[in-house]
């Protein structure tokens, strides 16, 4: 089903009218009944949000975990994850492993490899390497290089709910968080704690719970604030201050925002747990809230003085190009920029352009418009590639 015929049916069988459900979203019943018959993009991340907050579910649920058929890749990675769950499972911290691990030196060498696998979006070569990463180091965690096993096993399962997130597997995710808060615990390491509260509120956040994305950022900044001295600390207090940004719907306008772009004025560009906190990631945030708060031609404004090239990897790049998309969507007469932005986004990661079902859905209004006018060839290719019908 089209995101729109879920919303539909989850709207039917609560018994509500299209009145009642789109006063729940706090949005026009015209819109809501534009986007159940698929006459609306519902690529917004804010109105899907209300609209999932209004029929008490998560986006995803709404959205759909997508299986691609012409990906082999894409697909693959979605059949891994049942492994890391049954990995996140095993890691119980309570429990001691007491087999043979491998070098420390050996598991850094992978876990460094699944941070660039990931952050290239090659979902299936992460996925794959995932679980027996994870409990490997959950193993060397209790041996002689504790502390240094600890520390990665506690970005591993921030890397390990990162991937479940983007592969639509929300409450996954948030397990692979509630490891990464275990692991931090133990270590009592102010930086690995702020990690795991961001990992955490990312979770909610896909999960539909956005009043706990919101908490999660405020603590995780209150209890980091006494530590703003130490090394790592700014970026975390940087990170949390954009996702609260996002809890709070606050967009580009908001104080969230306007704290986070202060942190990275002060920090510049940075590569702590390669979350790349800086300005030009701040910039790329700011051009993503503008286009969710409707406000297309800021987006592209922003736009131009983003500086791509310092979002270092191809898990921001493909969002600035992805952002640009629904941006130019929203203009009138900039259909070919959208698409030129789509077919950009799919060739620096074509694992996430195949899976996502919000690019999916830009996708599938341009194609209902080009239906209508000659041309669109390029975009009808991209469509066949994403298995998406117009």
């Amino acid at each position: 089903m089209t995101i729109g015929e879920r919303i539909k049916r989850r709207r039917q069988l609560r018994g509500w009218s299209v009145r009642l459900a789109a006063d729940r979203a706090g949005i026009s019943h015209a819109s809501w009944s534009r986007i159940e018959r698929g006459l609306q993009a519902a690529d917004n991340r804010f109105v899907l949000g209300g609209i999932a907050a209004a029929l008490q579910c998560s986006i995803v649920e709404l959205t759909g975990a997508v299986m691609p058929a012409g990906d082999r890749r894409a697909a693959a990675a979605q059949l891994g994850v049942h492994a890391i769950r049954v990995a996140l499972v095993e890691i119980d911290p309570d429990q001691d492993d007491t087999g043979p691990g491998r070098p420390v030196a050996e598991l850094n060498e992978e876990l460094a490899l699944v941070r660039r696998l990931r952050h290239e979006c090659d979902y299936a070569r992460a996925v794959a390497l995932m679980p027996g990463l994870l409990r490997d180091l959950q193993a060397a965690g209790r041996g002689p290089e504790r502390r240094a096993a600890l520390r990665m096993l506690c970005e591993a399962s921030f890397l390990a709910s990162s991937l479940l997130r983007s592969l639509g597997h929300p409450a996954d995710a948030w397990l692979g968080a509630e490891r990464c808060r275990d692991v931090a615990a133990e270590t009592e390491d102010p930086v690995l704690l702020g990690l795991a509260a961001f990992a955490r509120a990312c979770a909610a956040s896909a999960c539909g719970s956005y009043d706990r994305e919101l908490a999660l950022a405020e603590g995780g900044i209150v209890a980091l604030d006494p530590h703003a001295g130490a090394p790592g600390v700014l970026e975390m207090l940087g990170v949390l201050h954009l996702i609260g940004a996002s809890a709070s719907r606050s967009g580009g306008n908001g104080s969230w925002l306007t704290e986070a772009g202060t942190i990275a004025r002060r920090t510049g560009e940075t590569t702590t747990f390669a979350l790349y906190f800086g300005p030009a990631n701040v910039n790329l945030w700011r051009l993503g809230f503008e286009a969710d708060a409707g406000e297309p031609g800021r987006a592209v404004e922003i736009a131009t003085t983003a500086d791509v090239s310092a979002a270092r990897v191809n898990s921001r790049v493909v969002f600035f190009h992805t952002d640009l998309a629904r941006a130019y969507a929203g203009l009138r007469g900039r259909d070919q920029d959208a698409v030129k932005h789509l077919l950009a986004a799919e060739r620096v990661a074509p694992q996430h352009v195949h899976s996502s079902p919000l690019v999916q859905e830009t996708a599938r209004s341009l194609l209902d418009r080009v239906q209508r006018r000659s041309g669109g060839t390029a975009l009808r290719g991209l469509c066949e590639r994403m298995r998406v019908a117009g």
